[in-house]
């Protein structure tokens, strides 16, 4: 080959070309997608430079040489050995059999790319022998993937609603002299706003609980998504939610802004979640409670006002940093990622409180804990069994299709049960079962 095609261009000149042609279309792409699909490319590419200690095909790990003598990889320096190898050491750096294939499958997808482009001869990832290190799929059926079910979100909700209903006893019971409302000094002040705080982190959870039981939203429409830094993946603002009209402004999978559904279960948790603490509608629906991250920004929110460090050691004694970044009016924190809301239910769903109601349930559940996506699933479930394909797909923001494909082993039931009647209206031995 010649010209830019040529088997001896860099491959990491392709790179951001790949990006952008994976990037078109509406199929998100061009926010997680990408930024995984980089730091995979950018894996790959320093694995095959020897940047990476490889236990799979060096001996010892540190010795890995790469597959090419320099410091670039050229097309040319590809075949299925290289991929096999890579495999192996994907396999062998301690990930999951899902993130393996994962992982390997943003290489494979490139490598396919490449091969269309013209610049390699085969689609050299996808050959039997390159893909024999990987490890097996584990072989889920879509009906296998975590779904709440109603006991599941009974369970978790009645839980969530018990700790909200103790805290505000809790808080009920500190009476404060109307002397010492405000007093930065005053002992009883500062109890009375720590168990504030309290109700608030209960609240906190109830809210994020309900709305992932009830809404059928992703993760990443109403939380921040770290990985895709644009507007619309950094979490839902107060100004979005709409409790008049039982609806959320989110920006879906589409890339467009849309209004979802909030069902009555979510309404109360909402409201009362809003009245614990008098924020501005700028402020993320779900903010961040990260210590260090809320000492740093109250500090410097209050420095810029004008404070200075006495002062701002005098108003933080005592006083939870989230509620002197409200009381003082503050700039909105950050707000909570999709990983510290799944921190978030790990903690409640392994709490000694729901884990004794648990095991006398003995439920069963696919993986440790009630997944985010495990209850939009869930909404999916229910939505399908009710009321058919073509208004699930409506609120969750999927098409059709990909709910069929989705729910399709309720479909398989619906058709067993309809060739089971069939069949018992022509054939003895089914009616004699």
């Amino acid at each position: 080959m010649t010209g830019r095609r040529s088997v001896e261009t860099p491959i990491g000149d392709t790179f951001s070309k790949y990006y952008a042609d994976k990037g078109k279309g509406d199929l998100g792409r061009q926010g997680a997608y990408r930024v995984d699909a980089e730091r995979e490319l950018t894996r790959f590419r320093e694995w095959c430079l020897g940047g990476k200690s490889d236990p799979a095909n060096a001996s010892p790990p540190e010795s890995w040489a790469g597959v090419v003598d320099g410091d670039t990889v050229r097309f040319a320096d590809l075949d299925t050995t290289v991929f096999s190898d890579y495999a192996r050491y994907l396999s062998a750096d301690g990930h999951a059999a899902g993130t393996v294939l994962t992982y390997y499958a943003h290489v494979a997808s490139w490598c396919g790319w490449a091969h269309a482009q013209g610049y390699i001869s085969r689609h050299y990832a996808r050959e039997s022998d390159a893909e024999d290190p990987l490890p097996e799929n584990d072989g889920r059926r879509p009906g296998d993937q975590q779904a709440w079910g109603p006991i599941h979100r009974d369970l978790i909700t009645q839980f969530v609603d018990r700790r909200v209903s103790e805290a505000f006893d809790a808080l009920g019971a500190i009476e404060v002299p109307h002397a010492d409302r405000g007093d930065p000094e005053s002992e009883l002040w500062r109890t009375k706003q720590q168990a504030r705080f309290e109700a608030y982190q209960r609240c906190r959870e109830q809210a994020l609980v309900y709305v992932i039981a009830y809404t059928g939203l992703r993760g990443s429409e109403f939380l921040s998504a770290p990985k895709e830094d644009r507007e619309g993946r950094n979490g839902i603002r107060w100004r979005d939610v709409s409790l008049a009209d039982s609806s959320v402004t989110v920006f879906r999978k589409s890339r467009e802004w849309k209004e979802a559904s909030l069902p009555d279960p979510v309404s109360t948790p909402l409201e009362r979640y809003a009245e614990i603490l008098d924020v501005p509608e700028s402020w993320p629906v779900f903010t961040t409670l990260h210590r260090p991250s809320l000492a740093a920004h109250v500090t410097d929110g209050l420095a810029d006002a004008g404070l200075d460090e006495d002062a701002i050691e005098t108003v933080r004694d005592g006083v939870p940093d989230l509620i002197v970044a409200a009381e003082h009016d503050l700039d909105a924190p950050k707000p909570l990622t999709t990983g510290g809301a799944r921190s978030i239910m790990k903690r409640l769903w392994t709490h000694d409180a729901l884990a004794e109601r648990r095991d006398e349930l003995d439920l069963s559940l696919d993986g440790d804990y009630l997944e985010l996506h495990g209850g939009r699933r869930g909404v999916g479930e229910v939505l399908v069994r009710q009321f058919g394909y073509a208004a699930a797909a409506r609120y969750l923001d999927n098409s059709e299709e990909q709910v069929r494909a989705a729910y399709q082993h309720i479909e398989a039931a619906e058709r067993a049960d309809m060739a089971t009647e069939a069949f018992s209206k022509t054939d003895r031995r089914v009616n004699d079962r």
